[in-house]
């Protein structure tokens, strides 16, 4: 597996080597001594998997400490343009952002940890979107950062997205009391 470093230290993408031939494909999805070396010791604790209409975004989502969560991500089916926002207070990169496209056909794995922010935008009908969390969902710290905020120029590369009610009721980057 190759180890690919983001703008933002901690950040960083997991790309597999794929084996093809006239039966198909195979690559290994996880393989912890490979990522302990990149990204440190972790424990994954819970799995998600997401099904999502195309123009639809989801975060920006994080949770508190004692609760934050680590999570690595990747798509199934699919695409999304996903992004980390950077909100650790004494971050040289603090409000930062990257975004990356992840899609079934780069197979890439996008490693967030702890003290950031994390949304996707789904770019394709039926997107199965799949994520690895250290920490299990906590709902007294979960928190929402505005997706939209203009301080955080993100561009989702969707002009008219769906928005849970959550979502759309994020906090301001410059209002978050990440305790980070």
């Amino acid at each position: 597996m190759r180890v690919i470093h983001t703008d933002i230290k901690d950040l960083l993408l997991f790309e597999p080597r794929i084996f093809e031939d006239e039966r198909g494909s195979f690559f290994e999805s996880f393989h912890q001594e490979q990522f302990e070396a990149a990204a440190g010791q972790h424990i994954f604790v819970q799995d998600n998997q997401s099904v999502s209409r195309a123009g639809v975004i989801r975060g920006l989502h994080y949770q508190e400490p004692p609760h934050a969560q680590g999570k690595l991500v990747r798509v199934v089916k699919g695409a999304v343009l996903d992004v980390a926002v950077d909100i650790r207070k004494n971050s040289p990169t603090f409000g930062q952002h990257v975004a990356v496209e992840l899609s079934e056909r780069n197979r890439l794995q996008f490693w967030i940890p702890p003290g950031f922010a994390h949304g996707f935008a789904v770019l394709e009908e039926g997107t199965v979107f799949v994520y690895k969390c250290t920490a299990f969902y906590n709902k007294d710290s979960d928190r929402v950062l505005l997706w939209n905020d203009p301080e955080l120029k993100i561009d989702w590369k969707i002009n008219k997205p769906l928005l849970s009610e959550k979502d759309k009721s994020g906090v301001p980057f410059h209002r978050i009391q990440s305790a980070f």
